[in-house]
């Protein structure tokens, strides 16, 4: 699950976000139904066996990141000079992508983007290349869903208020993190309790 997980984030950042940046300066990225998508132009999104740009795809595979983006005419690569954390990928290195754990992480974002939306109406789920979680900020408070990272190997939900609050709510270095839920309506229920707590200080 690990290596997918890696693998989905370094897509996300190297042959989604990267060309996006160059072209239109934006690394705002989006969830949809089985798989992450650009915002603007180019018109890119991958799932848990392809890389598409429109209508055109080109399997994962056992291609590089470069390959990948060439068969699309696109420059693999990260946005630049703008962060420093990320996947570490390189556009020499392959993808290792197991199509079922992709597609489980995939379902686990599109959930959180649900649950955002639902919860926060207002405000339109992000999904940052950097960190690869899809969230929202409400109130000086970010809420949203991670695919796992080096906190929590499996996906979970947050809730991070940009002043730490006290509390047995707040159960993570950056807040309050649990194990994501398994239906949109307990995760909007869970940013509900989290928005609470955070106003209760």
């Amino acid at each position: 699950m690990a290596q997918t997980r890696n693998s989905l984030h370094a897509i996300a950042e190297l042959l989604l976000a990267g060309p996006q940046y160059r072209r239109d300066s934006t690394i705002r990225l989006r969830v949809v139904p089985g798989a992450i998508a650009t915002v603007t132009a180019p018109e890119l999104r991958a799932d848990h066996l392809n890389v598409w740009l429109g209508d055109a795809s080109v399997a994962i595979g056992d291609a590089t990141y470069a390959e990948l983006g060439a068969h699309l005419g696109i420059v693999a690569g990260a946005p630049e000079g703008l962060y420093h954390d990320g996947s570490g990928a390189e556009p020499s290195d392959r993808p290792e992508l197991d199509p079922e754990a992709a597609q489980a992480l995939l379902a686990a974002l599109f959930r959180g983007d649900q649950a955002l939306r639902a919860f926060a109406p207002d405000a339109t789920p992000v999904l940052w290349p950097e960190h690869f979680d899809v969230g929202v900020t409400v109130d000086e408070v970010n809420y949203g869903v991670s695919p796992g990272d080096g906190y929590l190997g499996e996906p979970y939900m947050y809730v991070g208020p940009h002043k730490p609050r006290t509390g047995d709510f707040w159960n993570a270095p950056f807040g309050a993190a649990l194990p994501l839920a398994a239906t949109v309506e307990e995760v909007a229920a869970f940013f509900a309790e989290g928005r609470k707590q955070a106003a209760a200080g």
